[in-house]
């Protein structure tokens, strides 16, 4: 498939339709608060982090969200427990202050529905990789949401992570694209993003009842979602696996 790869510095007139183009993420999913304090504002902010990929007629295919920031300085060293929502915490800290990054986080890469399938997972992650690379990094991290956890949502992440396949290489085909990148697993964040809600919301969210105590599992969710009846709430913590990048 012929694809034409620019980022939103080069093509700030595509924005729009970079922003705006139709994903397959479940609802829930979009409701963290820290995603949805900081993710919009990576288009905006940090442009030169946004690759997207256009089809033969121009048409947004795919894009790749990544942000950079400081491992290297007091209070972290560490890749976070925090995962996703700690990293994105971090970078736009960074960006307010003017601390010097010195490492790029995949934040996500979303392929439009009627494209999956096709690999342009991994051309994106290809082109994330390179990206960086030009602009002097020489790593790559990334929280890694499963592809395929969702359909062991009991098994510990620990044990889901670490499960190869006889030729060595992840079980989990999402970690699988980034091993044959280049990447080895660094650990599990625990508790990479957090969505709490009313039951009333996680309804909607979900179209499931939430009427029962204890855990509910919940299509697309990587772990069970906790729901209190009697407290009027549920919350969903969801696992993710760091993956490291050297360039």
């Amino acid at each position: 498939m012929d694809l034409k790869m620019s980022s939103l510095a080069e093509r700030p007139d595509m924005h729009g339709l970079v922003v705006d183009m139709a994903s397959s993420w479940p609802e829930f999913v979009t409701q963290d608060l820290v995603g949805d304090s900081h993710y919009g504002r990576i288009a905006t902010e940090l442009p030169q982090y946004v690759l997207f990929a256009e089809d033969e007629r121009g048409e947004v295919v795919a894009h790749a969200y990544s942000v950079p920031f400081a491992l290297a300085v007091e209070g972290r060293s560490e890749l976070p427990a925090r995962g996703w929502d700690a990293v994105l915490t971090w970078a736009f800290a960074d960006l307010r202050r003017g601390v010097a990054p010195d490492t790029v986080s995949a934040i996500a890469i979303t392929v439009a529905p009627h494209m999956q399938g096709r690999g342009l997972s991994a051309r994106m992650l290809s082109a994330m990789r390179d990206n960086a690379r030009a602009q002097g990094f020489r790593e790559v991290v990334a929280p890694v949401r499963p592809s395929a956890k969702h359909l062991e949502p009991h098994t510990p992440i620990e044990e889901y992570a670490r499960r190869v396949r006889p030729d060595g290489l992840p079980h989990d085909p999402w970690l699988r694209v980034h091993a044959r990148a280049g990447a080895t697993l660094h650990s599990v964040a625990p508790a990479s993003m957090t969505v709490s809600g009313s039951l009333e919301q996680w309804r909607d969210w979900t179209g499931l009842p939430f009427d029962t105590e204890g855990d509910i599992e919940v299509p697309g969710a990587l772990v069970p979602v906790r729901c209190e009846p009697e407290r009027g709430y549920a919350v969903y913590v969801e696992p993710n696996v760091w993956m490291r990048h050297p360039l």
